[in-house]
């Protein structure tokens, strides 16, 4: 997605991130840029990759996001994905789930199921992994505001059946700094939110030193107007403000940091991706390694998802989308990405069809199995234009972090709307260069078909009869719990939150006592209270 500044300017290119692009690259503007690093793949500080061997060791995970209506539909998709191939599990709920209301709650009438999983209790976990070997394929929670109570949730249903928690791998996104900054399934405060995620990372390497309790996102920055080294940069500012939490409760740097992980954007200019990426990985090595002084050089691993890409899919001519995802995960490949959740062809529109995740599926799996994709680590390295780019792009990376810095940190900037601000202004010019065509964009403002095309795209219409079958489930859940123990464990909550604890013992009480999400937000929201938007003009 390369611009030319102004649509007499052909002459002049500027990709996303404000690097101008030459023509022509040589050695001598590496060394311009700041110079060649020779490190290799494996060592410190990882631009070429965290793992010595890469893909030749072991492919990418594939780990399509999926999940609607209710616990058993989302259970019999998993098993399809499986069946098909996928390596892993990343799972999509409600926004009544994610913003911590029951199925029954009048806040989610009509929400129940829509566009992911409903999840009241954990009898719903229980169904949806009913089945899955939780020790081959791993699990990520994309849940945010509520994402306390879920990994609870998803710790006491492995313990439940027989899995050892201490062993257990898996990821929960559970980063609600973007949130108020991208997409809004916030429930609390932002402090006591932030409190939350330091609440689940210490808990963690405490019980489940094996599991990543917080996937950093700059994917939904960059998706709500942020540009490409802003997407890092901010998501850095974010990371370092959990770490600062977790440092706070006197954990060790290395108990940790390592359990931290990236979920990044990959649409856009291939190029500006893959440097992206690559320069990314060497300023967040530098972050732990040097300013926190890690002692373990896998705590400076960036181990990061690459999604798909939302803004980058189209409405109009939605098969050039199969075109665009094969793309976005090449830059995923190329990029150096552990885990790939790539989007389909249909999200424009819909739930994914389970025609749509499998083409998503064997986009992946041609990548490993033809292209070659595997043969050799970080093939774009020691390219003139790559190297340069890395170089050019770390630049950028931290001047988004000084911006974030001069804004009073990132929780002060979320807390006073100024980052909000900030996004939102350059997702309105995004807008204004799509539809003036200095932002190119193939079907929409170029090569479009001239009449009205009929979309040859299949529906998920929302599952009324599936919404009433998962509030009933929640009412028998209530009719048939130990009711005294859920308010014993509710009583705990709440005088934990109270106190200042670490609520997460209490949550996984609670959850095991069959408390509903609801009930638990409640609670939490008693003693929090709820967040209110600050809209700053």
């Amino acid at each position: 997605m390369n611009k030319h500044t102004s649509p007499e300017d052909v002459d002049r290119v500027v990709n996303e991130s404000g690097i101008e692009i030459k023509s022509l690259y040589t050695r001598h503007d590496i060394l311009e840029s700041g110079g060649i690093d020779e490190s290799r793949s494996g060592e410190a500080p990882f631009t070429r990759g965290i793992h010595s061997e890469m893909y030749r060791k072991r492919p990418w995970t594939m780990r399509q996001y999926t999940g609607f209506s209710n616990a058993a539909d989302t259970n019999e998709r998993f098993k399809y994905l499986i069946a098909n191939g996928q390596t892993g599990l990343n799972v999509a709920f409600d926004l009544a789930t994610q913003c911590g209301y029951d199925s029954d709650a009048p806040e989610a009438l009509g929400e129940a199921g829509r566009v992911g999983m409903a999840v009241d209790t954990l009898r719903d976990f229980e169904v949806a992994f009913d089945g899955i070997d939780l020790d081959r394929i791993t699990v990520s929670l994309t849940v945010n505001g509520s994402a306390a109570i879920l990994i609870a949730m998803y710790l006491a249903m492995a313990e439940k059946r027989g899995f050892n928690v201490a062993q257990l791998r898996g990821t929960a996104q559970n980063d609600i700094l973007k949130e108020f900054i991208g997409r809004g399934t916030w429930i609390f405060p932002v402090e006591p939110s932030v409190k939350l995620v330091a609440d689940t990372i210490e808990y963690c390497a405490e019980h489940a030193p094996k599991y990543s309790p917080v996937s950093i996102c700059g994917y939904h920055i960059r998706e709500s107007g942020a540009n490409p080294a802003e997407e890092m940069g901010f998501a850095f500012a974010i990371a370092k403000a959990y770490t600062d939490a977790a440092l706070a409760r006197g954990l060790d740097i290395d108990a940790f940091a390592n359990r931290l992980s990236f979920n990044f954007n990959i649409f856009g200019n291939l190029f500006e991706q893959v440097a992206k990426f690559r320069a990314g990985r060497r300023h967040w090595a530098k972050i732990i390694l040097d300013q926190y002084g890690a002692i373990d050089p896998k705590s400076g691993w960036m181990r990061m998802i690459a999604g798909g890409g939302g803004f980058g899919l189209t409405i109009e001519q939605p098969e050039n989308n199969i075109m665009r995802g094969a793309y976005y995960a090449l830059i995923a490949a190329l990029g150096g990405a552990q885990t790939m959740a790539l989007c389909c062809y249909d999200e424009a529109y819909t739930i994914p069809t389970p025609k749509a995740q499998r083409l998503s599926l064997r986009t992946m799996q041609l990548l490993i199995e033809e292209v070659g994709l595997c043969d050799t680590v970080d093939p774009l390295g020691g390219s003139y234009y790559v190297e340069t780019l890395t170089n050019q792009m770390e630049d950028k990376i931290v001047e988004a972090m000084d911006w974030v810095d001069q804004a009073g940190g990132i929780v002060q900037a979320v807390s006073d709307g100024t980052i909000q601000a900030k996004v939102s202004r350059q997702a309105y010019q995004r807008h204004r260069d799509l539809e003036s065509g200095v932002m190119r964009k193939v079907g929409v403002n170029c090569y479009e078909d001239g009449d009205e095309e009929d979309h040859q795209v299949e529906l998920h219409p929302y599952d009324q009869h599936g919404a009433k079958t998962q509030v009933a489930a929640l009412h028998k859940i209530r009719t048939e719990r130990d009711n005294a123990k859920v308010d014993a464990a509710l009583k705990r909550l709440r005088v934990d939150a109270e106190a200042g604890c670490n609520v997460m013992p209490a949550l996984v009480e609670a959850v095991k006592a069959y408390a509903s999400v609801g009930e638990m937000t409640e609670v939490l929201v008693g003693c929090y209270g709820r967040y209110k938007e600050k809209f700053v003009i």
